[in-house]
């Protein structure tokens, strides 16, 4: 019986040995440097934004974090209520890290969604979080910035309800800009994926837990 029960442990300890971090994928059309040999992996590009409180950020203001983005307008009659609520639901599920990561929702209406109307969105969905940034900015520039780099569709569209279309993602992005996953924001599965995921990359390639 004790031989057993050491057979046992030895192979879970096995088991558990082998067990090893498997890298989140690195996403977005990349190159080759044939000199090298090296993969070139697109990056977000620099970008500054007002966010709800009137103050301007810039992309360098938030370095040294992960980064979770979505696209939205505060009159979407569709997907983006559930979104937020979803996107809140991950930042209160993460609040033991939220040093380290840092939430940004960037509007695809920014004529109408100035900085007092982010406000009120953000009252409407009982988000306090510090560390989540509402964004209103140029919008062919942020139409532009979601579909070529932070992998979301998004486009003014008359047809559409509420005059825009875009899709339902949430964006992970590590440290050095490079998108590390594509989360559908209307499954909470997903959501709870995503949340999965955060915390191995934060773990496993930067050493936070």
């Amino acid at each position: 019986m004790v031989r057993s029960s050491l057979v046992f442990l030895l192979i879970v300890t096995l088991m558990s040995c082998s067990e090893e971090y498997v890298p989140l994928p690195k996403l977005g059309l990349y190159d080759i440097n044939y000199a090298t040999g090296d993969t070139i992996f697109p990056v977000i590009p620099e970008f500054e934004y007002l966010n709800q409180d009137s103050v301007l950020i810039s992309s360098k203001d938030l370095k040294g974090k992960v980064w979770i983005a979505d696209f939205f307008f505060t009159s979407c009659p569709t997907i983006c209520p559930v979104m937020t609520d979803q996107m809140n639901r991950l930042n209160e599920m993460t609040s033991d890290l939220s040093d380290h990561i840092q939430y940004m929702s960037f509007s695809i209406n920014p004529n109408n969604d100035r900085p007092s109307v982010l406000r009120r969105y953000m009252k409407k969905h009982d988000i306090n979080a510090s560390n989540w940034h509402f964004f209103t900015g140029d919008e062919d520039e942020t139409h532009q910035l979601g579909v070529e780099h932070f992998l979301v569709h998004a486009n003014a569209d008359e047809e559409a309800p509420g005059g825009y279309a875009h899709g339902p993602a949430f964006t992970l992005v590590d440290h050095e800009g490079i998108v590390r996953g594509v989360y559908d924001g209307t499954n909470p599965e997903q959501v709870d994926l995503l949340e999965k995921d955060l915390r191995k990359l934060l773990k496993y390639e930067y050493g936070i837990e």
